[in-house]
């Protein structure tokens, strides 16, 4: 949500055409940019690479006791 907001007061900004756009355009540009990918990595990326390496972590963890590890002790 507060992505979200800041990207959108920052398209002024972004469609600015008078005095100093040229300063204030690519600033904005690449602040929108940073914050729409890095949102888009932690909603979904980030979940994904949690669940594979928590499968992973799984089944690790079941083939330790079926060896007869130190759950069977």
């Amino acid at each position: 949500m507060t992505a979200t907001v800041t990207i959108l007061g920052l398209v002024p900004l972004l469609l600015a055409r008078g005095i100093g756009a040229e300063v204030q355009r690519p600033l904005a540009t690449v602040v929108v940019g940073g914050l729409f990918t890095s949102t888009l990595l932690t909603l979904f990326v980030l979940p994904i690479l949690y669940l594979i390496f928590e499968g992973r972590t799984a089944r690790g963890e079941r083939e330790t006791e079926t060896a007869g590890g130190p759950a069977n002790a």
